[in-house]
């Protein structure tokens, strides 16, 4: 394939889907990720699209929304050695709130087999994977379905979740960076994502290394609210995640990196094939009660800002 037409397809590809992963870019077009990467500068250096860690997205410094149709055959092996790994975080008998996503369904298919699970979701896909699981109970907010990701979203699904408590919160989203901590591009989701935070005593973001440095339109997790980050292992030659993980880290986020396909995260891992888990050092100390209040505070006013950004939008 000429370069003319491997630059056509990768911007074909960003285009219908709003960002897609240098590696997947490689698969697709059969080249290395070195030639892929160059291809991305140079339409970059047109205008056509911006450079992301690990990835490409739409020009204009926010991605919009992939329908689902879209996400699901993104970073595939990498979702699924994110959800191996974050299943090994739940524990028999316990009580979790699981968020919309292409990789919470992941990890809801591996739930199934712990025992005794109550599970709060808003995506239908969650429950789905769930439906037939033995001793694992499903309960489903109210709200109005988003045919786009199939989930819930709405006052029905905020209020429902109202005077909830649960042990922890498993989410996703379009965009992760240290400043600004969980991102999503529409405001109804994030409205309902806040929700599912504020139910739980900590939260754990699933986030393949395409979302590290993406920065979205509205804030759902500010990083002091992040307990744990399950991502994938970063290319080697990719210095700015390696950045944005350390910068996440410094703030207190404890990280776990999961190596899928034979491609182990650490030195010392298992078999090839099998989710690995490498935790990084944490240099600062954990935020206190008074903080992660603070934190949860900030979630409401959040919402509020959003809402009157978006009224004044219709307006103009």
């Amino acid at each position: 394939m000429f370069a003319a037409e491997r630059r056509q397809l990768i911007l074909e590809m960003v285009r219908a889907n709003g960002a897609v992963s240098l590696r997947e870019l490689a698969r697709v077009v059969q080249t290395s990720e070195v030639t892929v990467r160059r291809d991305v500068r140079a339409l970059e250096a047109e205008g056509l699209l911006d450079r992301r860690h690990g990835g490409a997205v739409l020009p204009g410094g926010f991605t919009r929304e992939s329908g689902f149709p879209q996400k699901s055959h993104l970073a595939t092996a990498e979702k699924t050695a994110i959800a191996d790994l974050a299943a090994g975080l739940v524990e028999e008998g316990e009580a979790i709130v699981v968020g919309a996503g292409t990789t919470t369904q992941e990890l809801a298919r591996r739930l199934a087999r712990v025992p005794g699970l109550t599970v709060v979701t808003n995506s239908l896909l969650v429950a789905q994977a769930l439906a037939h699981a033995n001793r694992v109970e499903v309960v489903m907010t109210g709200g109005t379905l988003r045919g786009s990701n199939y989930a819930l979203v709405g006052s029905g699904a905020e209020q429902s979740l109202q005077g909830l408590r649960v042990s922890r919160a498993f989410l996703s989203g379009s965009g992760l960076t240290a400043e600004r901590g969980l991102s999503t591009s529409n405001m109804l989701s994030a409205s309902v994502d806040r929700a599912l935070v504020q139910a739980a005593g900590e939260v754990v973001v699933l986030a393949d290394h395409t979302k590290l440095g993406s920065d979205t339109m509205f804030q759902t997790v500010p990083t002091d609210l992040i307990t744990r980050l399950v991502t994938d292992e970063p290319a080697a030659h990719d210095d700015r995640a390696a950045a944005e993980l350390q910068a996440l880290a410094d703030q207190g986020v404890q990280i776990a990196v999961a190596g899928a396909g034979g491609a182990p995260a650490s030195a010392d891992a298992g078999p090839p094939g099998r989710s690995t888990r490498r935790d990084m050092p944490l240099p600062g100390q954990r935020r206190t009660h008074a903080q992660q209040l603070r934190g949860a505070a900030l979630l409401a006013e959040q919402g509020q800002g959003d809402r009157a950004r978006v009224a004044d939008l219709r307006r103009r």
